[in-house]
C-alpha cells in the first residue's frame, strides 16, 4: 500500500535528482516537516519552520502592498540558492540549489513537483 508518506519522499527523492539541486523539503504551510533530502547538520525541523516563515511573510507583505502573492521566493548568496514556493494551500517546497545551478530547469522542475504534491496534500 502506497501512503501519502511514501508518495511525498519518491518526490522529493526525484526532485532531488535534477541537476544543480543539493537538497530539498516538503513542509506545512505552518512549518511542519513532511518529507525531506537535506544533508548532514541540517536541521529539517529548523529548516522547515524557517521556510515557512519566510513565504509567509513574503505573502503578508506583497498582499498588503495589493501586489498579489508571490509565486515563489529566490534568496542567492555565494554558496547557493533557496528556492520556496507554495505546493497548494497546505504545503510548500523548498529546494537548496549549488550557486553556479541554473534556474530555468530548476524552475520547470518546481512548478510540476508543486502541482503534484497539491494533489496529495
Amino acid at each position: 500500500m502506497t501512503t501519502t508518506t511514501n508518495i511525498l519522499q519518491e518526490i522529493v527523492t526525484d526532485l532531488k535528482n535534477v541537476g544543480g539541486i543539493e537538497a530539498c523539503a516538503i513542509a506545512s504551510r505552518d512549518g511542519l516537516l513532511m518529507s525531506s533530502d537535506l544533508p548532514d547538520g541540517i536541521m529539517g525541523e529548523t529548516f522547515a519552520a524557517m521556510s515557512a516563515t519566510m513565504l509567509g511573510a513574503a505573502e503578508t507583505a506583497t498582499s498588503e502592498l495589493n501586489k498579489g502573492l508571490p509565486g515563489r521566493i529566490i534568496v542567492e548568496s555565494e554558496n547557493g540558492k533557496l528556492i520556496c514556493m507554495g505546493a497548494g494551500p497546505k504545503a510548500l517546497l523548498v529546494v537548496i540549489a549549488k550557486p553556479d545551478a541554473g534556474l530555468g530547469l530548476i524552475l520547470v522542475e518546481l512548478e510540476k513537483t508543486a502541482a503534484k504534491i497539491k494533489e496529495f496534500i
